[in-house]
């Protein structure tokens, strides 16, 4: 394959199977010059860098880990598309680097036989070498390239070990790349004649067929005995555009293959590993006795039915403490700077919608969005440890049985984890699924989790509303078990919604959970930190945007329209007597206080007023019928509204539309039991029946311990999914759950206390 001398960066794709260290070989290239995003029209994460090396320029992508090109997968079919140029938006690939694993060579070269046939120059990168010899294998390298038709380099990623040498082989590759003889039958993976025959017979139909949808060029060999070998059809529907005819003759050719021995995909195991073993004959040497090495004592352990389930229960309720714990003092920073800014820019600008719109929407949105970013940058830091040392395939390991239960595999229950401390970063974990039904399945049901987000809404609501009694002696109280109640609502509800998701909609069979458990080894602190930058920029960028467009636009619901004669006029004589008096007496008199507190009441009044005669309050009294029969007065609804940024939002929203202020800390008892006093007094309007009661607390819990009232989580769903199909979906089912959760909790409820 020639490169068009316009181009002055050439594209390399990086390839190889999982756990062969093909990441930590990556981020060795091409360091922190690095980015992560999407393929066209698929959710499969691509992962590209710059790298320079002598006179040539180089764009590395970083396929998915994969151990076939027969594509079965999305991750596996966006590498054959890569390998045969079918991106529009990607350029086509110059070369490969397929790096293999020492101590799986069998295997590993299984994949090589594949990509040497694309005919691309390619370079292998024998990686792992210590880890072979720690299992007592030993790998003559030399030999290895003798027998293989493209260039060998050993390499030890981890260390940067052999990196010059593998960037020099690249070089010399791609610059050879027109001397290049083509590999001979003997060097290739060799098919029975039968199979060559069918082959030979289908190639000019198969390349007529390809020329009228989308191929100007005759279809190579190798792409021919690819779409004979896709028994699964995903290259098939790709190049021949569901042409009936030719998958009749392709269904046709199989059935012959079959009835003559050589029957699809079989006869590709065979000869490819045949050819593997060919190669290694006298290249590798294996010890005469298993050598048991130290990820095997360690796996005794770590994966025991009981001790490893403990372990494995007791390393993640340390790394969630971490991730509240350790997050707390950075998002008081971050929310103290943010409210410093807003206050800021409040001094600096005359009171008017653009000072609000920059204070509340953009930089409260803004702020709203990065206090979470330390909560994402730490659990991700654990995930990546975890993930490099080799445990995260353990701990997927353990919790399969458990999982399968619910139509899931092992990998569904990390994700799953995660979103107790925020959805977001376990929906964006969800990547490590292969399956396309469990994946969706998991980032589905992951919003059902009780998040951090939701605390405020159960603080509030359980102090002001839930009855202090204690039982067994005041091991337990109404409270806290009120709690626990709803943490347990969420889970048991995410195991329904995903059974019912897996038997309707999403409809399949629990696939089979094969995993590979790989060597324990020391994490690659560079790789780590690379993970948690990449997320964490990932997180600000997707999710931040949208959010903050959110908030916007429930700032301007909120804030329009702004009639200041029509609110204030009914306060300013008052609040003019009040200043008068104020101007009058000594700052610290106790009479001067009480002033002070007057005119903060009138303030919070005039807030309240502004809210009620807003977009969103007179929304508020439009839904109040919808609403009513969960017990909720059109107040609550027009906070329930508002919270669609974040559920959080509505405590701050309730504490303005009961005139108690914006500013409330809810660890503050003071500020705390004036809300929950202000909730307890208020009365439906024009009545003194009370708005608030038990069954009416309860009901808003419910509602929130099952709502999707979070934009981010929604953002990053769309973003996940390449769709805004799905985050509507979630956004319908959960809010639909929530109103009938809500109406039961609440007519039951009163049923009860009547």
């Amino acid at each position: 394959m020639s490169i068009p001398t316009e181009r002055t960066t050439l594209t390399v794709a990086l390839v190889g199977n999982p756990n062969t260290g093909k990441s930590t070989l990556f981020g060795a290239l091409v360091g922190v010059h690095q980015h992560v995003g999407n393929y066209p029209g698929v959710t499969v994460e691509k992962k590209t860098g710059r790298m320079q090396h002598g006179q040539h320029r180089y764009e590395l992508v970083d396929l998915p880990g994969l151990y076939s090109l027969a594509p079965r997968s999305r991750d596996e079919m966006v590498a054959v598309d890569l390998l045969l140029g079918r991106y529009q938006d990607c350029p086509p690939v110059d070369a490969v680097v397929c790096i293999i694993d020492a101590a799986n060579l069998q295997r590993n070269l299984y994949l090589v036989s594949q990509v040497v046939e694309f005919g691309l120059p390619t370079v292998v990168a024998v990686n792992m070498l210590d880890v072979a010899e720690s299992h007592g294998i030993t790998v003559d390298v030399e030999q290895l390239a003798e027998r293989l038709p493209v260039p060998v380099v050993a390499i030890q990623a981890n260390r940067r070990v052999g990196i010059e040498l593998l960037q020099a082989a690249l070089a010399e590759a791609i610059d050879g790349r027109e001397q290049r003889a083509e590999p001979s039958s003997r060097e290739l993976a060799q098919f029975p004649e039968a199979f060559e025959d069918e082959v030979a017979r289908l190639q000019p139909l198969l390349t007529q067929a390809a020329a009228e949808t989308a191929a100007d060029k005759p279809l190579p060999r190798f792409l021919v005995r690819r779409l004979l070998l896709d028994a699964d059809g995903y290259l098939c529907e790709a190049l021949l555009s569901h042409n009936d005819d030719v998958l009749a003759e392709l269904r046709a050719a199989r059935t012959r293959l079959s009835e003559a021995g050589c029957a699809v995909p079989r006869v590709e195991t065979a000869a490819r590993y045949g050819w593997a073993r060919d190669v290694l004959r006298g290249v590798v040497t294996h010890p005469r006795r298993y050598v048991t090495t130290v990820s095997d004592r360690i796996d005794h352990v770590l994966t025991h039915k009981i001790w490893g389930t403990l372990i494995f229960a007791l390393l993640m309720t340390g790394v969630f403490q971490a991730v509240f714990k350790g997050a707390e003092p950075l998002m008081r920073v971050i929310e103290q700077v943010t409210e410093l800014t807003g206050g800021w820019v409040e001094s600096q600008m005359a009171e008017g919608a653009l000072q609000s719109l920059l204070a509340d929407g953009v930089i409260g949105g803004v702020g709203g969005v990065i206090a979470f970013l330390p909560q994402i940058l730490i659990l991700f830091l654990f995930i990546a440890i975890l993930e490099d040392c080799g445990y995260m395939a353990r701990a997927a390991f353990l919790m399969d049985k458990m999982m399968a239960r619910v139509g899931l595999s092992g990998k569904s229950f990390i994700p799953m984890l995660a979103s107790f401390a925020c959805a977001i970063p376990g929906i964006m974990a969800t990547r490590v699924i292969e399956n396309e039904r469990d994946r969706l399945t998991t980032i589905l049901v992951a919003p059902l989790m009780t998040c951090s987000a939701r605390l405020p809404v159960y603080a509030l609501m359980i102090a002001a509303f839930i009855p202090s009694q204690s039982y067994l002696g005041g091991l337990l109280s109404l409270q806290g078990l009120t709690l626990a109640a709803l943490y347990v609502l969420g889970i048991v509800t995410a195991v329904v919604a995903a059974l019912v998701l897996k038997r309707t909609i999403l409809r399949g069979t629990t696939p089979p959970f094969v995993m590979e458990l790989p060597s324990y080894k020391w994490p690659s602190p560079r790789t780590i930190l690379l993970r948690v930058w990449q997320r964490g920029w990932l997180f600000i960028r997707c999710a931040g945007t949208l959010i903050l467009a959110v908030s916007v636009l429930v700032w301007a619901a909120l804030y329009f329209p702004h009639n200041t004669e029509e609110v204030e006029a009914p306060f300013r004589p008052h609040q003019q007597r009040l200043e008068a008096q104020l101007a009058t007496l000594a700052p610290n008199s106790p009479k001067c206080e009480d002033i002070r507190r007057e005119l903060v009441r009138i303030d919070n009044e005039i807030t309240g007023a502004y809210q009620r005669q807003s977009l969103l309050g007179r929304l508020g009294r439009v839904i109040e019928p919808a609403v009513k029969p969960l017990g909720w007065d059109w107040r609550i609804g027009c906070s329930v509204i508002a919270s669609l940024p974040a559920r959080e939002v509505v405590v701050a929203t309730m504490a303005v539309i009961y005139n108690q202020g914006e500013d409330v800390d809810l660890e503050s008892q003071q500020e705390s039991t004036q809300l929950q006093a202000k909730l307890a007094a208020a009365t439906w309007d024009g009545t003194d029946r009370p708005v608030f009661n038990v069954p009416v607390a309860m009901s808003i819990l419910v509602f929130f311990a099952l709502c999707a009232q979070c934009a981010a989580t929604l953002a990053v769903i769309r973003r996940e999914t390449n769709s805004w199909r799905w985050p509507v979906f979630t956004f319908t089912y959960m809010t639909t759950l929530a109103y009938l959760g809500a109406l039961a909790t609440y007519q039951v409820g009163m049923w009860i206390s009547t």
